[in-house]
């Protein structure tokens, strides 16, 4: 967790922030030690290791490289995730007569799947048997099968002893290789007969596999997710008697589930993403963590903007932009640089919820800034085909414009309560903080490989190595030590987003089977045919309801497979109609009632949840009207000519003032409810992009002008308002 602190020092003068790019440890994460600590550090490095040489030096083939992403990603998460908070841990180490009764089950069928494996393996490649007997995997599914559902069931009952991993997670890692190791055996043949012509083990091994994603997602990212995977899975089996669009003719469950364990469900885009750009990009990230370039991202926008007007705040919109870069979920970077921020804006005089909402709105808005874009933008390449330099350049300005919204929006407030900067003394130094502007190389050589044509893992290869390079030149220089715990860490922080990649796939796999999104574009059809504005507003909310409680990046992976290809029939071109999917699935994160960063705000803040949201919600407004921008002035994602972008950046950016001042009430002073409304409309036509609505929004400015200055000549005296 950050800490706040002024010390001096010599290479960056005054330190506010400390420790801001540290993971924060999950109420169920366990702190391992002794020898199980030595062994998932061996693990955790070597997985890294692993991803790292298989996407640079030795490729391996499509399908078992993201199997054994699944299956390792699986066993690193069971061993460092409890499936209970392990503050609810008592210290009795004895194991109940009914617990060594499970075991006994759990070990037997476990252990006897598991052999089944090994020698099926032993038989083709030690003994050289090209026919398997039939009886090796005879009774592999149910053994296997009884082992991980009593092991998962095992998991919520019996309580964890401390922070060592129990005998029932060790299960579930067998489980995972168990099922990593049959469909690796079966792989040529599972390739043509999954989904097709399944055996029973192909039924067993897919349906256990899909449970232990389930079960990890639940441990590391909450029920919301595995609800909406669990009801996509039922649906499969109850559209026979569903009415209208969802209806369809139904599966049986052995083609089913093995072919969600396919390129079309689980081991599809969702994993191809997770298993080459998020692992190398969570590497960088680690090791900029390890350089601390967290903080020094943190003490640079302190320099820059603590001595503005409410100077905290806009801190943390630009902290969290930096750090955005770095971080993939939104409520992960409201915990990395909330816990500074957030303190510190309630020290100048934010209310608890504003603050929290400002910092959580600014962190949701690092999953749209380039060049990193959490995960979501490696997503949309795969699945467009879109060059990933072209969708960063056209994520340039909307995430320009929704920063400068909150910039705007936290200003004003600050005005309106007349809030008084932080004093100089309290500050880092500007002048020494740029003898470390080196810092920014691993930024600059990543944007700049990705320009010069280089392919995307490459240039993530190569900003990583500039990481470790830059490192020798700072006071936190990069050793054998350091570089083996960034590898640790980089596995670590990689479980969370590769359970949410799979899990995701189920969905997608569940959709492209039964054929709901085609069914969904028909019907987005039919509403275009009425109203294309309502059609884009239906599109808005099935997004923002399928990305409420999800992590970014499963939020838009499910979206784009359900509301995107509809926007696309519509006519709408397929950068257009994925960045309007995209920032939907994004701002659900603060959007009421399920809304994820800003309750991790309010956590740190001890505002009130719900209130939090809505207050999170009415900053970042401009984010639910930024997409509508972009699909009617294409010029805001470089969509047309050099002139037409220009316009439409000068005349968004003064739109979303005018939207920014009608939400806070302040325009050259305090308005009026007619100024605000007349504000809101000035803004609406100044954001639509067209030269008739443009001059419309500035006629409405004037005049929202001369309303302040005829009814609000005695309101001079901002000390009077509240924050």
């Amino acid at each position: 967790m950050s800490t706040i602190d002024a010390q001096s020092s010599p290479d960056s003068g005054r330190v506010i922030a400390q420790g801001v790019d540290e993971e924060a440890s999950a109420a169920n994460e366990r702190d391992l030690t002794g020898w199980q600590h030595y062994l998932v550090f061996i693990a955790c490095i070597a997985f890294t290791l692993f991803h790292l040489i298989v996407l640079n030096v030795f490729p391996l083939e499509t399908w078992t490289f993201r199997i054994l992403h699944v299956a390792f990603g699986l066993a690193i998460g069971y061993a460092v995730t409890g499936a209970l908070s392990l503050h609810l841990s008592h210290t009795d180490k004895r194991l109940s007569w009914p617990e060594r009764g499970v075991l006994l089950v759990v070990a037997t069928t476990g252990t006897l799947a598991l052999s089944s494996v090994l020698y099926a393996f032993f038989l083709r490649y030690g003994l050289d048997t090209h026919k398997i007997p039939v009886w090796v995997f005879q009774y592999f599914g149910p053994l296997l099968a009884t082992s991980v559902i009593l092991s998962i069931v095992s998991s919520w009952i019996f309580r964890p002893h401390g922070h060592e991993i129990i005998w029932s997670d060790w299960f579930l890692i067998l489980g995972s290789l168990s099922v990593a190791g049959y469909l690796l055996f079966n792989l040529n043949a599972l390739q043509f007969r999954a989904g097709v012509m399944p055996t029973a083990p192909d039924f067993w091994a897919a349906m256990v596999g899909i449970l232990l994603i389930l079960e990890l997602t639940r441990r590391v990212a909450g029920l919301a997710l595995v609800v909406i995977a669990v009801v996509f899975i039922i649906y499969a089996f109850v559209g026979p008697y569903l009415p209208g669009f969802l209806q369809h003719s139904g599966y049986k469950a052995d083609r089913f589930f093995t072919y969600l364990y396919t390129d079309n469900g689980i081991l599809g885009p969702t994993t191809a993403v997770s298993s080459t750009y998020i692992v190398l990009f969570i590497a960088f990230a680690a090791f900029l963590q390890a350089s601390k370039v967290g903080d020094y991202f943190v003490n640079f926008a302190f320099a820059v903007a603590g001595q503005a007007r409410g100077g905290p705040a806009k801190v943390a919109v630009f902290a969290s932009g930096l750090m955005g870069m770095i971080n993939g979920t939104s409520a992960g970077n409201v915990v990395a640089t909330g816990s500074l921020t957030i303190p510190l804006m309630k020290r100048v005089g934010y209310r608890p919820q504003s603050a929290a909402a400002i910092e959580a709105t600014a962190s949701t808005g690092g999953q749209i800034m380039p060049p990193i874009m959490g995960a979501g933008a490696f997503i949309m390449a795969e699945v467009t085909g879109i060059p990933y330099t072209d969708l960063i350049i056209a994520a340039l300005i909307p995430a320009v414009l929704y920063f400068l919204s909150i910039f705007f929006m936290v200003d004003l407030e600050a005005r309106r309560a007349d809030m008084k900067p932080m004093s100089k003394d309290e500050l880092p130094v500007l002048a020494e903080l740029l003898k470390q502007i080196y810092l920014f190389i691993p930024i600059l050589i990543l944007i700049g490989s990705l320009f010069l044509g280089y392919s995307v893992i490459r240039a993530g290869t190569l900003a990583l190595a500039s990481a470790i390079v830059v490192s020798w030149l700072s006071p936190h220089k990069m050793g054998p030590r350091s570089m083996l715990n960034a590898l640790n860490m980089s596995a670590r922080m990689s479980v969370q987003l590769i359970a949410v990649c799979a899990c995701a796939g189920i969905i997608v796999g569940v959709i492209g089977l039964t054929g709901v999104g085609l069914r969904f574009s028909s019907m987005l059809l039919h509403i275009a045919a009425t109203s294309q504005l309502l059609a884009l507003i239906f599109a808005m909310g099935i997004s923002m309801l399928l990305g409420m409680g999800m992590p970014t990046t499963a939020a838009y992976a499910v979206a784009a497979s359900v509301v995107a290809p509809g926007l696309i029939e519509l006519g709408i071109s397929p950068l257009i109609a994925h960045f309007f999917v995209f920032y939907y699935a994004v701002i659900s994160a603060i959007t009421p009632p399920v809304a994820l960063a800003a309750y991790a705000g309010a956590a740190i803040s001890g505002s009130e949840p719900m209130r939090t949201s809505v207050t999170a919600f009415k900053l970042g407004i401009a984010a639910f009207i930024i997409p509508f921008m972009f699909f009617y002035s294409p010029g805001l994602l470089m969509e047309d000519t050099g002139f037409v972008i220009a316009r439409n950046l000068v005349t968004a950016i003064i739109g979303v003032y005018f939207l920014a001042s009608a939400v806070q009430g302040w325009f050259l002073g305090r308005a009026n409810t007619f100024s605000r409304i007349t504000l809101l409309a000035a803004a609406l036509c100044m954001i639509a992009g067209g030269w008739i609505t443009d001059l419309i929004g500035i006629a409405l400015a004037i005049g929202a002008w001369f309303l302040q200055s005829m009814f609000n000549k005695n309101d001079v005296n901002p000390t009077t308002a509240q924050a």
